[in-house]
């Protein structure tokens, strides 16, 4: 292992980013707290495990790390501070603007000591230039930035290693056998009205695709409790919901004969009618009542014509979680804890939908933020008036109808990271990622 200068107090570990930071000694603990987190998912692996085969959902890990560092590099010194690169082919090596994903597996990269020592002295370099006194906003700012694409790459990892079937990352906790009831199915009625949909001019860590709040018109709309759970799924698979054409659009059918799904990517069948599925290396009898996760967003599509039933918008998944009152979380301002969202990798994989009660909406909606991301209906696109942030590939260069919003972030996403505005979004044929969905009513239908 690479030294590095990681100590830190465990109170500091949830800290929450989007409050203002507001000494020297609290942006020094989150900093070090994202840098242990990815540390943590990639430590143990080794070169072998690290150059893995190209892959089209999988960044290269070695690489990945890299590029980590060479994130933080470029705004925390080079921009910030107008410092010279740590690396003279840095640029070459992990620019992910100009090295295409097919290029990354060609590069001549360091090897795994020496990435780690790269990431270990681009951390070192920010910490050493941290001001004596109260940091200024630009320094708060592009801390931030690297940190937040830093915990988001920490759960690229986590799908990551998920993907390559590799055990979960050492000290994560594993699940307990699952003994929750069966969640009831209802509905919430959520009132419409104009509903400012985005973040609230004025709130200072935001990324540029929540800018800005902007009136729209919702209707009305029923909204499901919780999230689809595998009971509900598998009732869908076990109808025959991969084989019947007319559950599917002409383009989520195209994608299931090209890959030949018959049903979500880690289950397995067994004799007895019943389900297994893969977490990470580890194959578990399928856990009923927690959300279904790994599906894309044809498959929520095709289970959705199937019930009756609909994706929402992420107008009406926002104004869900946040009411007209415009919250922070679902349930108010104060910052998420273990007893309100599934967040932070604190334990490994999901929760029941049943969990996590103190977390619920005024109007009784349960794990909005957590668990799992959830696939909505709508593209993503800009919001009016958008201005591009100075991190201007994060949102601009992925606008279309290529891909899908998804809402509410995951069991493995960092809590200083989610908050109802937020806006994650991928291809519709991404099935790897931690997400899931729930449903709306169709008007004059009843829940099938």
């Amino acid at each position: 292992m690479i030294p590095m200068r990681i100590g830190l107090h465990p109170s500091t570990c949830l800290r929450h980013y989007n409050d203002e930071v507001h000494t020297v000694a609290e942006l020094r603990d989150v900093l070090l707290d994202s840098r242990r987190r990815t540390l943590e998912l990639v430590s143990d692996l080794t070169s072998e495990q690290l150059a893995v085969p190209e892959i089209e959902i999988v960044n290269l890990p070695i690489w990945e790390m890299g590029h980590v560092a060479w994130f933080q590099e470029r705004w925390a010194l080079r921009h910030l501070r107008g410092c010279d690169s740590v690396h003279p082919h840095a640029d070459a090596f992990w620019d992910s603007a100009a090295v295409s994903h097919h290029t990354r597996w060609e590069l001549p990269l360091p090897t795994r000591d020496a990435t780690l020592r790269y990431m270990s002295d681009v951390l070192n370099r920010v910490l050493d230039r941290l001001p004596a006194d109260a940091p200024t906003e630009d320094e708060v700012y592009f801390h931030w930035l690297a940190i937040m694409h830093e915990d988001m790459h920490g759960e690229a990892f986590a799908y990551t290693r998920q993907t390559l079937g590799y055990p979960p990352p050492p000290g994560w906790v594993a699940p307990a056998a699952e003994d929750a009831p069966a969640p009831a199915d209802k509905d919430i009625e959520i009132a419409g009205g104009s509903y400012p949909l985005g973040a609230r001019p004025g709130e200072r860590f935001v990324f540029d695709n929540e800018k800005w709040a902007h009136q729209i018109e919702v209707p009305p709309f029923a909204i499901a409790r919780h999230a689809v759970t595998n009971r509900q799924f598998a009732a869908f698979v076990d109808d025959g919901g991969y084989q019947r054409r007319d559950w599917w659009s002409e383009e989520g059918w195209n994608w299931r004969e090209r890959s030949q799904s018959t049903h979500p990517v880690y289950w397995t069948p067994q004799q007895n009618g019943r389900w297994m599925h893969r977490l990470y290396d580890q194959i578990l009898p399928l856990p009923e009542s927690q959300p279904v996760i790994h599906v894309n967003w044809y498959e929520a599509e095709a289970y959705c014509n199937w019930a009756g039933r609909r994706l929402p918008t992420e107008a009406e998944w926002e104004l869900a979680a946040s009411g007209f009152e415009k919250a922070t979380y679902p349930w108010g301002s104060e910052r998420p804890s273990s007893q309100h969202a599934h967040l932070d990798a604190r334990s490994l994989g999901c929760a029941s939908v049943t969990d996590k009660a103190p977390g619920d909406t005024p109007s009784g909606c349960r794990q909005m933020i957590g668990n799992v991301w959830e696939w909505t209906a709508t593209d993503f696109l800009p919001y009016p008036g958008f201005v591009v942030d100075p991190y201007k590939e994060y949102s601009e260069p992925w606008f279309g109808y290529e891909r899908k919003v998804l809402r509410g972030g995951c069991w493995a996403t960092r809590s200083r990271l989610i908050r109802n505005t937020w806006r994650n979004y991928f291809p519709k044929h991404r099935r790897d990622i931690f997400a899931g969905f729930r449903t709306c009513a169709l008007a004059g239908r009843k829940r099938r």
